[in-house]
């Protein structure tokens, strides 16, 4: 009797243990963060400042995977066709989420059926920067200098369809003037040649420029924000140097595959809520002139629809295609 009683008991023990094995809490192991640029990027920076927060307030560590090309397409593809358990996540950008649907004919992902809105995490204000040999200092000086150049101004992006690119694209509308396209994989080596003098000009984020500019190795010429930046506030906007009209940034979200469970969306959105209302976090982005931009992830599913409108009709008056 003593043997059943205790195999009764010890049954009973492991029946109520089952269920709390089987639902261990979200997460319970590491996060893959997919960045769909090479590491030293303006989209990589702001990875890595926000992952170690995320990764306190989750309880487990963030790992960034950079995996850069074609648009962000290869790092988007990966990400939405990964396990949709909440494990991986990827930086949904201008690019992913606005430009892409209008650059590409077919797409290997859909932005609106594949992905899970988390939230905004930051905007770049953009800044139209020139290699120290270009004599100019403002935009009056440079746009004398770019028509003088018989073959037009070669500029500098991370990559066709960029939102580097596409500001740049806008600019040269409204400027009238004659460019040609030098796309690269990723901001880090587009500001290198800028910098060794092979392109000219780029338009080029906060992230990815603010120590160059600091150094003297990039010559600022304007902002491309509506409003001049903390960070560079000696410095005017285009617009107030008579290119009305004028405004571009490229911004990051987060996103995961559509079908991740609403909890785990929930988790990742508050983990990413807390991290971008740290003072490191605040204090990091400032230094940057990254500018955070926190909401919850119906905010960012209707700004990225607003992105793709606005992006769309500039890609169609410049006929840019991308396939």
């Amino acid at each position: 009797m003593r043997n059943a009683h205790a195999l009764r008991r010890w049954l009973t023990t492991a029946a109520l243990a089952l269920p709390i094995a089987a639902a261990a809490a979200y997460p319970d192991k590491p996060i893959e963060w997919v960045v769909p640029y090479p590491a030293g990027g303006g989209s990589d920076v702001v990875a890595r400042i926000l992952s170690v927060p995320m990764g306190k307030t989750l309880g487990q560590p963030i790992i960034i995977n950079n995996k850069p090309g074609a648009a962000t397409n290869i790092g988007a593809d990966y990400a939405a066709k990964a396990k949709p358990d909440g494990y991986v996540m990827l930086t949904g950008d201008t690019a992913t989420m606005a430009a892409n649907p209008a650059l590409y004919s077919k797409l290997s992902y859909n932005v609106e059926k594949d992905f899970a809105t988390v939230g905004l995490m930051a905007r770049f204000p953009m800044i139209l920067v020139v290699n120290p040999t270009v004599p100019a200092k403002n935009l009056s000086e440079f746009l004398a200098w770019a028509k003088k150049q018989p073959n037009g101004v070669n500029y500098a992006t991370p990559g066709a369809g960029s939102p580097h690119h596409l500001a740049t694209e806008l600019f040269r509308e409204l400027s009238g003037l004659k460019m040609v396209h030098v796309g690269y994989r990723g901001a880090a080596p587009a500001v290198q040649d800028v910098i060794g003098g092979q392109v000219p000009m780029m338009f080029v984020d906060t992230a990815s420029g603010y120590q160059h500019i600091q150094s003297g190795r990039l010559i600022p010429i304007g902002v491309a924000s509506p409003k001049r930046i903390a960070t560079f506030n000696t410095l005017p906007t285009l617009a107030e140097q008579g290119l009305k009209g004028f405004e571009a940034y490229a911004w990051q979200g987060l996103v995961v595959p559509a079908a991740t469970p609403p909890e785990a969306v929930a988790t990742l959105s508050r983990a990413l809520l807390a991290a971008l209302d740290t003072t490191e976090v605040k204090a990091r982005f400032q230094t940057l002139g990254l500018e955070a931009i926190p909401s919850t992830p119906a905010q960012m599913a209707a700004y990225a629809k607003g992105e793709r409108d606005k992006w769309a009709k500039v890609i169609r008056a410049s006929n840019i295609r991308l396939d």
